[in-house]
């Protein structure tokens, strides 16, 4: 009984330092019988630290399909419109003018990195594996959630069965105070004997406002947990108890090898191993020159831009002359008249267009010593995960020692009390003839009674004692089950 109480206090301190948010806030049917697995569905929705979990594993799946996307080429648009004023170049004939002018610039640029020491390649399986690492830590939420939701739900359960015996023992000692009423009025007891059983029954009343309170306390925290309002009325499945010894016989050393190899918590922090080196690597990388691949098409415009349009060709004197026999002879050429109009944007879109590939090299030399610093601190982050997983694995080793030896202390418990329950409900029969036949005073009756009742009470707080232990060892067995 003792036990029970101390889990059932480290719950609650537990449930005040647990956020939630309030995502569903739909009141249940009344009357609605709810199940260990809905209470635990309820609660991983309702959760504040699950869906963080949630969402830090998803930015974490963003990181790595980004790192994946370095890998494909990049693809740039530029377009530039403005408005000169003063002295410009006349794009058509090159020489500076002192008028307004619009003009326009338009590309196109593509690259792709095609060598850069494989730090693109390690980026992606550095994120792949924080990637993998945050959703064991998401699973380790819910499993977290999983078993604060199991602790709870079974309090309520016990809270109910000490509630129902506390009645059925009211019941009992309703029924003798009756009998005994009837013959304390034909003078065949002493009055102390009635007394003596009134006062059991009001003994049995009080138990029953504890157990009642006792009970709606348990359901108000497992609705916490749920995080959705309390209802009165909501009845919770009952679940077996009965737990099969040689189940968990193996011990506490095969036990810790089985949740090395389960529980998400190990697999979390050796994935972030493997990660922090792969960011060394990517780190490395960066001593590497980076061999890229480009290419750009451009164009421009400019509202000066005229097209010669040719016209007729005519005689023109040139002012010259030659002699010829002593005469002079003006020197005509023919010249072709012509007009100017301003020239498309389509003509000039495709006149000026500018073509461009080629190879780029960038080779580092000296960056304020970025890299050699970037790698130290990478390192520097690995021991701090490797320090993080063997603490771990320790924490990991000591909680399964510690949930084996509860286990076996909650199964003597249970051996015990169910020798106790039988023995004591023996004693009770035999003091029940006897103080019927008036063998034995009330007060023995009385203490005969509540030990038996105790003994049933005690019982049944170790039967679910044991059904929460033998839970927690299902959980580091990687076979928790509802």
């Amino acid at each position: 009984m003792q036990s029970i109480k101390i889990s059932f206090l480290l719950f609650c301190l537990f449930l005040c330092s647990t956020a939630s948010y309030p995502q569903d806030t739909a009141r249940l049917s009344p009357g609605q019988t709810l199940t260990l697995s809905q209470c635990v569905e309820i609660a991983l929705k309702n959760n504040l630290q699950v869906a963080q979990s949630e969402l830090t594993m998803q930015s974490s799946g963003i990181s790595r399909n980004q790192a994946l996307s370095n890998l494909l080429p990049s693809v740039n648009a530029s377009a530039n419109q403005g408005t000169n004023f003063g002295k410009s170049i006349n794009p058509t004939t090159y020489t500076y003018i002192n008028q307004t002018q619009n003009t326009g610039n338009y590309g196109l640029n593509a690259g792709i990195t095609l060598f850069s020491g494989l730090t693109l390649q390690n980026a992606i399986k550095m994120n792949q594996y924080m990637y993998d690492a945050s959703k064991m830590d998401w699973q380790q939420q819910k499993d977290n959630i999983t078993l604060n939701v199991l602790l709870a739900y079974l309090q309520v359960l016990s809270s109910g069965e000490l509630l129902g015996i506390s009645r059925e023992q009211a019941a009992v000692d309703a029924k003798n105070v009756e009998r005994l009423e009837i013959l304390n009025r034909e003078g065949a007891i002493a009055p102390s004997t009635l007394y003596d059983l009134k006062g059991q029954f009001a003994n049995d009343q009080v138990n029953i406002i504890n157990g009642i309170n006792a009970l709606e306390s348990a359901k108000i925290f497992l609705f916490q947990i749920l995080n959705i309002p309390y209802q009165r009325d909501i009845v919770f499945e009952k679940i077996p108890t009965d737990i099969s010894v040689a189940d968990y016989q193996p011990g506490s050393d095969s036990l810790y090898q089985t949740a090395l190899h389960t529980l998400p918590v190990i697999k979390s922090v050796d994935l972030r191993i493997k990660a922090q080196q792969k960011a060394i690597q990517v780190n490395r990388g960066q001593y590497f020159p980076t061999l890229s691949f480009y290419g750009s098409v451009s164009s421009n415009y400019s509202d000066l831009s005229t097209t010669r349009i040719a016209g007729t060709v005519l005689p023109v004197s040139t002012g010259d002359y030659v002699t010829v026999n002593g005469t002079n002879y003006n020197v005509i050429t023919q010249q072709q008249e012509a007009t100017y109009v301003k020239t498309s944007f389509g003509d000039q879109f495709k006149n000026n267009r500018y073509t461009q590939i080629g190879l780029s090299l960038q080779i580092p030399i000296l960056n304020y010593l970025h890299v050699r610093n970037n790698i130290k601190q990478a390192k520097v982050n690995l021991k701090n995960a490797v320090y993080v997983a063997d603490n771990t694995r320790l924490q990991l080793q000591q909680n399964v020692e510690l949930a084996y030896q509860n286990m076996i202390a909650a199964r003597g418990q249970f051996a015990s009390y169910t020798e106790q329950f039988a023995a004591y409900n023996e004693s009770l029969r035999a003091a029940d003839v006897k103080f019927r036949a008036g063998a034995i005073t009330s007060v023995d009756y009385v203490i005969a009674k509540n030990n038996a009742d105790r003994a049933s009470l005690n019982l049944v707080a170790a039967r679910y004692n044991l059904t929460f232990r033998a839970r927690i060892l299902d959980y580091y067995r990687g076979s928790l089950r509802f």
